[in-house]
């Protein structure tokens, strides 16, 4: 039988994961022209359906990810949108001699929230107080001495697994359980809880110089959901000088980890003196669609830049150039009722609405929702544009209105009833 021709003459792209972090990339994968592989541990992530071939395969498997590449002759590897396959897709492309943007001491710096903090420091870049610690004798005295509310995290993890705010000393114990079993050794972090805004720097780096492009507000939900955005939206709310100082904190943060080249994603906490502050920073895309949201406002392609990246070929920097297209725009999260999902109605009339670029599905029929705790949690996305941010919120916010998550409720027991 004839090998298809894409498989034959196209570049040949692995790709870590298949799941909601990974949709954009993929799908721009294959408007690109790409043979992507796609690998996950979840034979149902949403993300296979734009890939050439599947493996499933976890993400964290450094052995069998790279004994894949290898027989599958890629010509690059990629991990968009969760932090730690990014080192392994480094170390990976490193003993493959495949090109890569960044070293795998950069990528493991920057999969590492400890590593980060301490790389921070010795280079000056602001970010919140915090101290390591081992224990809850020592995570008690640590959120004693950094003051309530603070937070507890697992170093090396991400999408609030580990994590948890602390309002009280009370519950310092069990915020230690929960990022001590999350965590991949034997440390935690407590750190300075910021109140305020939160803005995400979406940026992408060419021979050492930063070139940031969409700075959007991140609108989180309400506790216990501590963390979990709801929206990233464009243009941010706060006044320019504000925004220009976070972008300057972003590129300190990128420069002090050693990302000279590729795509990084910035957190950036601006608590009630005004002063942003780097929250964590990934050296990856952002895995709630930001990509999308920054083709569809700026027309920069950065899912095409990142794929660029990954296979070694040159970019322009005419390629990072912002054009207006849209006055604002948003990603708006779906979030379903907890339940066993039958399925989802509504989307056609969703679509209609104008302003409405896109809607991406995370989940199919038989999966089971529960309550909103992490960012695994959420169902789905839209992606709308509007005149100004306001437009653009209004335009999602009524679409998602119209979707609807058809959920079958577990019975409830017998002492619930009671």
């Amino acid at each position: 039988m004839a090998r298809d021709p894409r498989e034959r003459d196209a570049a040949r792209l692995l790709v870590l994961g298949a799941g909601p972090a990974q949709l954009g990339l993929l799908a721009a994968a294959r408007r690109h022209g790409l043979y992507v592989i796609a690998v996950d541990r979840d034979p149902s992530a949403p993300g296979f359906r734009y890939a050439d071939r599947r493996a499933i395969v976890s993400t964290e498997d450094e052995a069998g990810i790279e004994r894949l590449a290898s027989a599958e002759r890629v010509d690059g590897v990629i991990a968009p949108g969760i932090d730690w396959p990014v080192a392994i897709a480094a170390r990976v492309a490193e003993r493959l001699s495949l090109p890569h943007p960044i070293s795998p001491e950069t990528a493991a710096l920057s999969t590492s929230k400890l590593r980060q903090r301490e790389r921070f420091t010795a280079a000056g870049v602001p970010q919140p107080g915090y101290v390591v610690c081992s224990g809850a004798a020592e995570a008690a005295d640590a959120a004693n001495e950094l003051g309530f509310p603070c937070v507890i995290k697992a170093p090396d993890r991400q999408g609030q697994r580990g994590l948890t705010l602390v309002a009280e000393p009370r519950h310092v114990a069990s915020a230690v359980e929960i990022a001590l079993d999350a965590s991949r050794s034997a440390t935690l972090l407590v750190e300075e809880h910021v109140a305020g805004r939160e803005l995400t720097v979406n940026g992408f780096s060419v021979g050492g110089r930063f070139r940031p492009l969409t700075v959007t507000d991140r609108l989180t939900a309400e506790p216990p959901a501590f963390g979990v955005a709801l929206a990233h939206v464009w243009p941010s709310e706060l006044d320019p000088r504000t925004i220009a100082d976070a972008i300057e904190v972003a590129g300190a943060a990128g420069a002090a980890l050693g990302i000279a080249d590729g795509p990084s994603y910035t957190q950036i906490l601006v608590g009630g003196d005004g002063q942003p502050c780097v929250g964590e920073l990934a050296a990856r895309l952002g895995g709630g669609h930001d990509a999308e949201l920054c083709r569809a406002v700026l027309g920069v392609d950065l899912n095409g830049l990142a794929l660029a990246a990954a296979l070694g070929r040159p970019i322009a920097l005419q390629q990072l150039a912002p054009v207006a297209r849209e006055g604002g725009g948003c990603v708006r999260f779906l979030v379903a009722p907890p339940g066993q999902l039958r399925g989802v109605t509504g989307l056609e009339e969703a679509y209609a609405l104008d302003g409405v670029k896109g809607i991406r599905l995370y989940r199919q029929p038989g999966h089971a929702f529960g309550a909103l705790l992490r960012g695994p949690d959420r169902a789905g996305a839209i992606l709308a544009v509007g005149a100004a941010r306001a437009d653009a919120l209004d335009q999602a916010d009524r679409a998602a209105a119209l979707v609807r998550f058809d959920v079958e409720q577990a019975p409830a027991s017998p002492l619930e009833k009671v």
